[in-house]
């Protein structure tokens, strides 16, 4: 294997790690969801301003398409860590990663709806799966109310609301890289550009949105929330992006989902062991399902034909 394509292995990955690790900073650092989503990408902002204006001095400015496609895909983005945020209270930081890989999902059919593009048996086998799985994830099954990950008791009310929030923050997720690789593809070379520009618009509608809730609470913040705001910002949106981003340039689109399927494991590990989130045996049975349903629709596991 030559270099280029273990480096571009390499980004990916690392970019996967540190999305896994942005769950873990929102729980410790218990803002509401609508200040977090609006402070993760407001911070985020200001970090990739003059990284985009050196990028379009260089490179040139980028087209109008291009900045309807990227803010789109930044209000979808708002959208979807509100909901990943309340996800997270209410089910657990591992759990709430785990179901907004939906995503992986969601890709094709948004590919089927607009640009007619057939999808394959593998996505229709892997989904009746990828429902059980849900369905074990939000604790369905008996006993699941043993299991200890978020705020709220497994299949309970809030319990399920925060599975739904999870699993509609993944559909809004997947339009958000949808509409991020037709950016991509039509000026593949203003990256961190069309990333300020969707960051922006994902700041613009998570506080819009911020009324249906609580509203925003800046002023309500430690000092260490303010930190724990900054490192998320940094880590979680600005590095975690780029290194995917330019990681994934360089491979296959299943190449990508395979390595992205790390995410909720590493986000798993990481909040039983930070946490103290300890899942009920049918909630991990239930992430077995999604991830396999997940790895099965993106041809990253092979079920004995071609599909």
């Amino acid at each position: 294997m030559s270099t280029q394509p273990l480096r571009a292995y390499g980004l990916v990955l690392a970019g996967a790690a540190c999305l896994s690790f942005s769950a873990i900073v929102v729980k410790i650092a218990g803002v509401d969801a609508a200040t977090t989503a609006f402070l993760r990408c407001a911070i985020a902002v200001v970090v990739l301003l003059p990284m985009a204006w050196a990028e379009v001095r260089r490179e040139g400015r980028l087209a109008a398409r291009g900045w309807w496609f990227a803010a789109a895909a930044g209000a979808a983005l708002g959208v979807d860590y509100i909901l990943w945020t309340e996800s997270i209270f209410r089910v657990g930081a591992g759990i709430a990663t785990v179901l907004i890989n939906v995503q992986v999902l969601v890709l094709p059919l948004l590919a089927l709806i607009v640009e007619r593009e057939p999808i394959g048996r593998r996505f229709l086998w892997a989904l009746p799966a990828m429902l059980i799985g849900i369905g074990l994830v939000g604790g369905l099954a008996a006993g699941a109310a043993g299991g200890r990950s978020g705020s709220a008791p497994a299949g309970s009310n809030a319990y399920v609301f925060g599975v739904v929030a999870g699993v509609v923050a993944g559909v809004c997720y997947g339009i958000y890289l949808y509409l991020s690789r037709r950016a991509g593809k039509l000026q593949p070379r203003l990256t961190v550009t069309q990333l300020c520009v969707a960051t922006a618009a994902a700041s613009a509608s998570s506080a819009l949105l911020s009324p249906l809730g609580s509203g925003l609470h800046l002023g309500r913040l430690t000092w260490q929330q303010w930190a724990l705001m900054v490192v998320l910002a940094v880590v979680g949106q600005v590095i975690s992006w780029l290194l995917i981003h330019r990681g994934s340039a360089g491979l296959l689109p299943r190449q990508t989902a395979a390595l992205l399927l790390v995410q909720p494991v590493i986000a798993l590990v990481l909040a039983a062991a930070i946490l103290a989130e300890r899942p009920a045996v049918s909630q991990w049975l239930g992430v077995a399902l999604v991830l396999a349903a997940v790895a099965v629709a993106n041809r990253v596991v092979s079920l004995g034909r071609r599909a």
